[in-house]
């Protein structure tokens, strides 16, 4: 069985290859079923490494040419030109290339998981921003690392994959604070709950306003809540609600080939 993927039509650029990997088409069993690409899970390891190595087919890469950094919720991207050791991943956010034979992936389980290419200069990026890597600046980091090695800063387009929505993703008076105190006009993304002092927020449009505000040429969303999709996507808070003992893990990859 084939990896299934999510293509979105920004990124379909000319020495480009990418997906945003579902849970379909993998090996993995039980709450990992079946396309877990999460190393920091409970999983099989070498199930998640076949996987992954599924997942690398698909881009046209070799298996251990597919890099995801150990993400640790920063503001940190950084640039590599070759593969990385599963036991050395650099404890970033983002990733950047300009090395053909390279993919670069994030993980997600209701967190953002973004794309990045300039197509004119073959610079490509991929970006995890939850909440607190989008508040404090994970996406702009990306962004100044792939103009670092040559990418002009209009010409990058990126894609958000699947992401928790805001019907989803119910936060308490702290978090709400936290929005404000960095800007006032961040309430935007914020609309009452049903629970007194509680707030739903809009993640995937708050990710798309730090990239207009960052000046790129275009972004997209592929519009797909990990809560609510739960045939193609894994969810933390799914997990967490149902008091299951583990969750997998979603990738999303992008590729120079």
């Amino acid at each position: 069985m084939k990896a299934e993927a999510v293509h979105l039509d920004i990124l379909k650029v000319p020495g480009v290859t990418h997906g945003f990997f579902t849970r379909r088409g993998g090996v993995s069993a039980g709450v990992y079923e079946s396309l877990n690409g999460g190393v920091g899970s409970n999983d099989d390891p070498a199930r998640v490494t076949e996987n992954r190595h599924r997942m690398a087919h698909a881009l046209g890469i070799a298996g251990d040419n597919l890099l995801v950094p150990f993400q640790i919720h920063s503001a940190t991207a950084l640039h590599v030109t070759s593969p990385f050791a599963a036991d050395a991943r650099p404890r970033c956010d983002g990733l950047v290339t300009a090395t053909r034979g390279l993919g670069l992936g994030v993980t997600g389980a209701d967190c953002g998981i973004v794309l990045f290419a300039d197509r004119e200069r073959q610079v490509i990026g991929a970006a995890h921003a939850g909440w607190k890597g989008a508040l404090t600046g994970v996406l702009e980091a990306t962004i100044a690392a792939m103009v670092e090695i040559g990418a002009e800063r209009q010409s990058i387009i990126a894609a958000l994959g699947p992401t928790i929505g805001q019907d989803s993703y119910e936060v308490g008076p702290e978090f709400f604070a936290r929005f404000l105190d960095a800007a006032q006009d961040h309430a935007q993304f914020f609309k009452p709950s049903t629970r007194t002092a509680h707030f739903m927020f809009d993640l995937p449009r708050f990710i798309g306003f730090r990239l207009e505000k960052a000046g790129i040429g275009a972004f997209a969303d592929c519009g797909i809540d990990t809560y609510k999709d739960e045939a193609r996507c894994f969810s933390y808070r799914r997990t967490t609600h149902r008091n299951e003992p583990d969750y997998g893990r979603l990738i999303a990859a992008i590729a120079l080939v």
